[in-house]
């Protein structure tokens, strides 16, 4: 039997349940939840499989080293106990990413240098030469987490974050996040059992992850590469195995509609879903939502209005109060679920919601709101036998209060920095203590022994050893990964690695 390690799956705050049970469907072991992560044991097939087949990972790191540091020369000594010839070469390119919470370590790229310091070193005293850095397009990519004193180094097997399906040709403004849309779906537990309607589809992602939920398709298919795939041990025969095996998907007799006001994010949609291989499954029309009627079939909604923020709308409020009407009048006998972010935008739908679900879209608290429409009076409803909250429900209600009680950020949050996907977000938090001003202007500047790092403008100034920035530009000849898949995917196809049919 294969040797079972450690994993990470990281996530977006709020769907780490969705994750947890996403593993546990693929037969991870070990479960634990954490903040923003679901950490599990597996073998390599696990890893490959997680990679492949999860809707909501963002990551999945494998962690090499778990250790303390209370300063950067701990972290620097830490990293070089590891005998990097087992991952790496000299003809090999790396990359590090950081992401850290800390009072001692105040620069997650600080820390990413003291990485990349101690691994260089150990190759120009074993070899006399070192292994270049790739931003781009690297050989292997490093990730460390620092939390307090405790460090973690993690392999990412993942490279280019997980929400980048491959499916998407072309974007509108602000669109939703694959990973952040397909965890909405699966929230409502909504399996491809009725027809599916947004309203407001923009770019369509909502509609392209509700097509690969319904037929159980792993959101991989469309994805050139991954970062495990340049590792020494890596298996491309257990691999393709697992791309080439479609046993689990199932049939789809519903169907999925999207509208939009927008005829320009109409055809961006309808490219989307045609690079997916779904158009048998999608359809996309140009509709104004407050022209919505009642669908003919059995129905849920799914849908991300405007907020206001990063698209802005002539009548915001005019807009929620029409999405309440629509729904009161035209979407009766079914369930329409709302992400939005003002709480005077849902005051304006002037309906009750069953559940709300806390999510973050981005840096913006957010929620999830269930209408349950049903025709006549809730008391009516419930006297013939109509649930307004299942059991399930109720214990997400429950999880509500306990997010708010312990989540890291009272108030909006404020972004810091992002990492080189642009998915998650970090943020650095600093306790001033009463009295504790000398202290903190000790920490404006940081020396160590050959090194100096200036924080007046953030440079990395390296006394005798310059930071070799040739290895660090954008490798052009990297690129963007191609799409692989087929025009039209039809009866669902499997494609070997190079992009031709399965034969």
């Amino acid at each position: 039997m294969e040797q079972q390690f450690e994993l990470i799956a990281k996530t977006f705050m709020g769907l780490e349940p969705v994750l947890a049970k996403e593993l546990t469907q693929l037969g991870a072991n070990d479960i634990q939840i954490g903040r923003r992560m679901v950490s599990f044991k597996g073998d390599k097939e696990m890893m490959y499989r997680a990679n492949f087949q999860l809707h909501t990972a963002i990551k999945i790191l494998k962690p090499i080293y778990h250790f303390k540091a209370s300063s950067a020369d701990e972290v620097y000594e830490a990293v070089k106990q590891i005998d990097w010839m087992e991952y790496l070469g000299n003809d090999r390119t790396f990359a590090v990413d950081a992401v850290v919470f800390s009072e001692e370590f105040r620069h997650s790229k600080f820390v990413s240098y003291k990485v990349k310091d101690a691994i260089v070193d150990q190759f120009r005293e074993k070899t006399g030469s070192r292994p270049n850095i790739s931003v781009a397009n690297p050989d292997l990519r490093l990730h460390i987490h620092i939390a307090d004193t405790d460090a973690t180094l993690c392999l990412d097997s993942s490279g280019e974050s997980l929400h980048r399906r491959g499916y998407r040709q072309e974007s509108v403004e602000a669109p939703l996040n694959e990973v952040l849309a397909a965890g909405m779906i699966m929230l409502t537990g909504w399996q491809g059992d009725t027809d599916f309607v947004d309203p407001m589809c923009g770019s369509g992602t909502l509609l392209i992850e509700a097509a690969l939920i319904a037929r159980n398709m792993a959101p991989g298919l469309f994805r050139k590469e991954y970062a495990f795939e340049k590792w020494p041990d890596f298996d491309a025969d257990l691999f393709d195995h697992i791309y080439n095996d479609d046993s689990q998907e199932r049939e789809f007799t519903h169907h999925i509609y999207g509208y939009d006001i927008d005829m320009k994010a109409v055809n961006t949609a309808r490219i989307n879903v045609k690079a997916a291989g779904l158009t048998a499954d999608i359809t996309v029309e140009n509709q104004d939502f407050k022209d919505f009627t009642q669908p003919a079939e059995k129905s849920i909604m799914v849908t991300n209005p405007p907020y206001g923020e990063r698209i802005s709308t002539p009548d915001l409020l005019g807009t929620y109060r029409m999405i309440g009407e629509r729904l009161k009048h035209q979407f009766q006998g079914n369930d329409a679920w709302i992400l939005s972010y003002r709480e005077e935008c849902f005051e304006q739908i002037g309906l009750k919601p069953s559940l709300k679900i806390p999510l973050y879209n981005g840096s913006l608290e957010c929620e999830l709101r269930k209408y349950q429409m049903f025709d006549g009076k809730l008391k009516q409803f419930r006297s013939e036998g109509g649930e307004v909250k299942t059991e399930e429900e109720k214990r997400q209600m429950a999880e509500r209060h306990r997010f708010k009680k312990e989540r890291e950020f009272k108030q909006r949050l404020t972004e810091q920095e992002e990492n080189e996907e642009g998915d998650i977000r970090s943020f650095t938090f600093h306790r001033r203590e009463v009295g504790a001003e000398r202290k903190a202007e000790k920490r404006e500047r940081i020396e160590h022994k050959g090194n100096r790092f200036d924080r007046s403008d953030d440079r990395y100034d390296r006394k005798g050893d310059r930071y070799d920035r040739k290895g660090d530009r954008y490798d052009k000849r990297g690129g963007k990964p191609q799409y692989r898949s087929s025009e039209n995917r039809g009866g669902h196809e499997r494609f070997d690695r190079s992009g031709g049919k399965k034969k």
